[in-house]
């Protein structure tokens, strides 16, 4: 039986009161799509931003109605107002940002929400529950406070929360975006066992080709249409298709291709084990030696530079909903770093880098602090929190002037967008640090800023923020950042959630301001390859401390990047671990160009 049928859909945003607005914005529309999903059918569906993915979700559960055409849910029209309930009974949607979905202040009250609407009955909520938090790996925050969890494990609850509903058609809108990669994992994993043993249907809306490995079938939407759809791996093996609609091969396949590329004998494989004994063949078993590609570091320079020393910080503290975000997190960052941050979603990254430009204070710095007086049997650890020439465990400190030192990017860019037009946005961090600049100078100020992200100024400084695609909001906000050019840049998952065109436009994007005019740059990340191939040192948080800071081609050969910090590490290190099993040493970057160069003119050493 079909679960959904769309027939010769159309949707558009446009209206009479907003036509001006889209007239020329085909983003966010469906042009006459047609599309079954059989029940009980994995169906991944990918696709770049603005392409229609999530106006196909929004459609399947009569959230948005189609204009043309006509769309049934196991048999129910959608345009039917009297459908809406079952059919939204039926289909559960997981949003993007969790907290678009969060409606309880308790993690356990929320989960439950679901359930208690549909009737179902109290002791098979509590079952419901139990099974939902277990999947999703949350059930030891049962009873925590939604609004002081991280934002991955917002996500899993709101995860949780749509399966404690058990529908007969689940949909991840980009859910897992904001996960760590073992906990995207495990909530694929979840997914892919209740779609198998429960008949579930899953939609996936996903820009990670992984996951849609995982599909009976992948279709890639382009503009409102689907442009191809079919088995997974025949889909993503399409590099030029791929290509034109802003999307990526798995990183397996790339890595096969571009070994190909440069003349190395390996055929296309999407298994890494594969793909480790052909290039070890190519090898012969010699080791490979290759420099990494480092940048010049100013260790010495205080603009810049950053020094944490035992910085704890509790949130609600003395409350039965306190939680110890950090518990005396130690390290620096160097002036001219390009500096990432990594760990498992609730390991205090976040937290981390709200205290650099004091969105989070130490309590020394706060104005009612009095100082408790120690005992001497007693000695307590100092903390140091240097950020440049800032003291940032000091009362007097020029807080103001530090937030223009340290400019801030948020996990959700939409968060930091708030003013009618661009053009007012991007100008609020000047007018507030900079209220000495003319009319004149503040207009060429955010020019500059908006067509360095990437935008045309004239096209978008008079629209309104939030009628722009993910993408271009997410260059908004670092637009109206880096408009007062701070000395560091902090960025919170800058690109999670973006198509893998657009993470590579802001990777260099970032790259180009650290190399023009911002000395230091700091990135927290879930996306181990991203780190890998953009970050000269990387910092490891488990528990709220900083297990380890190195280089990636250091930090990612060790054991405990896994075992200690529970994350995957990026690709390249793992063919690379694989082919140390196999006797043949890899001292290269991880970084695919850093890796291809290496196997590719060790094995031309090798056969001579």
């Amino acid at each position: 039986m079909e679960a959904i049928q769309f027939e010769k859909v159309h949707f558009s945003y446009e209206d009479a009161d907003d036509a001006e607005v889209f007239a020329s914005d085909s983003a966010f529309s469906l042009c006459g799509i047609d599309l079954t999903v059989e029940e009980g059918e994995f169906v991944a569906v990918l696709g770049h931003n603005g392409s229609g993915k999530s106006t196909l979700a929004r459609l399947s559960n009569a959230l948005l109605l189609p204009r043309e055409g006509k769309i049934t849910v196991f048999g129910m029209d959608t345009a039917d107002e009297k459908n809406a309930f079952a059919i939204r009974e039926k289909v559960g949607i997981v949003f993007q940002n969790p907290d678009n979905q969060t409606v309880a202040s308790i993690v356990e009250d929320d989960v439950a929400f679901g359930p208690e609407n549909v009737g179902v009955e109290r002791a098979e909520i509590g079952k419901r529950i139990d099974f939902a938090l277990n999947a999703v790996g949350m059930q030891d925050y049962r009873h925590f406070a939604v609004s002081r969890l991280s934002g991955g494990q917002k996500q899993r609850v709101a995860i949780a929360g749509v399966l404690a509903l058990k529908p007969k058609v689940m949909i991840l809108d980009e859910s897992t975006a904001m996960l760590d990669p073992k906990g995207r994992k495990e909530v694929m994993d979840v997914v892919y066992r209740l779609n198998r043993e429960e008949k579930i249907t899953v939609i996936v809306i996903t820009h990670f080709p992984e996951e849609a490995l995982m599909a009976d079938r992948a279709i890639v939407m382009n503009h409102g249409k689907i442009v191809a759809q079919g088995d997974p791996k025949t889909v993503l093996a399409d590099e030029v298709a791929l290509a034109n609609c802003s999307l990526a091969l798995p990183k397996s396949l790339e890595l096969c291709r571009r070994l190909q590329e440069r003349g190395v004998d390996i055929p296309d494989s999407f298994d890494a084990e594969t793909i480790a004994c052909e290039i070890a063949k190519r090898l012969h078993g010699k080791a490979v030696l290759a420099q990494d590609e480092q940048g010049m570091l100013l260790e010495d320079e205080v603009a810049g530079r950053i020094v944490c020393q035992n910085v704890h910080h509790i949130y609600d503290g003395e409350t039965t909903f306190s939680s110890h975000a950090l518990n005396g997190a130690t390290l620096t960052v160097n002036s001219g770093d390009f500096f990432g941050v990594i760990g498992r979603t609730g390991s205090g990254k976040s937290t981390f880098v709200q205290h650099l430009n004091a969105l989070i204070k130490l309590p020394t710095a706060e104005k009612r602090y009095k100082e408790k007086k120690r005992k001497k049997s007693a000695p307590v650890e100092e903390t140091v929190l240097r950020v440049g020439e800032f003291d940032l465990t000091k009362k007097t400190t020029d807080f103001t002037a530090l937030r223009k030192y340290v400019g801030m990017v948020f996990q959700y860019p939409e968060y930091q967008l708030f003013a009618e037009t661009v053009f007012e946005d991007v100008a609020f961090g000047l007018r507030n640090f900079r209220a000495d600049m003319d009319k004149t100078e503040v207009e060429n100020a955010v020019r500059e800023a908006i067509e360095t992200v990437g935008l045309c100024y004239e096209e978008i400084k008079d629209r309104s923020p939030f009628d722009l695609s993910g993408g271009q909001r997410r260059r908004v906000a670092i637009a109206g950042v880096i408009v007062t050019k701070p000395e560091i840049l902090v960025l919170d998952e800058p690109s999670a959630g973006l198509d893998p065109l657009g993470k590579k436009e802001i990777m260099e994007l970032l790259h180009s301001i650290h190399k023009t005019w911002c000395k230091t740059v700091i990135v927290v990340s879930h996306d181990m390859d991203e780190v890998a191939e953009n970050c000269n040192r990387i910092a490891l948080f488990v528990g709220g401390k900083v297990l380890a800071v190195d280089a990636p081609s250091a930090l990612f050969t060790t054991d405990f990047v896994k075992d200690e910090g529970g994350l995957d590490v990026p690709f390249i290190a793992t063919i690379a671990h694989k082919l140390y099993e196999k006797g043949i040493e890899m001292h290269c970057p991880y970084t695919l160009k850093g890796f291809v160069n290496a196997v590719a003119n060790a094995g031309r050493d090798g056969n001579e």
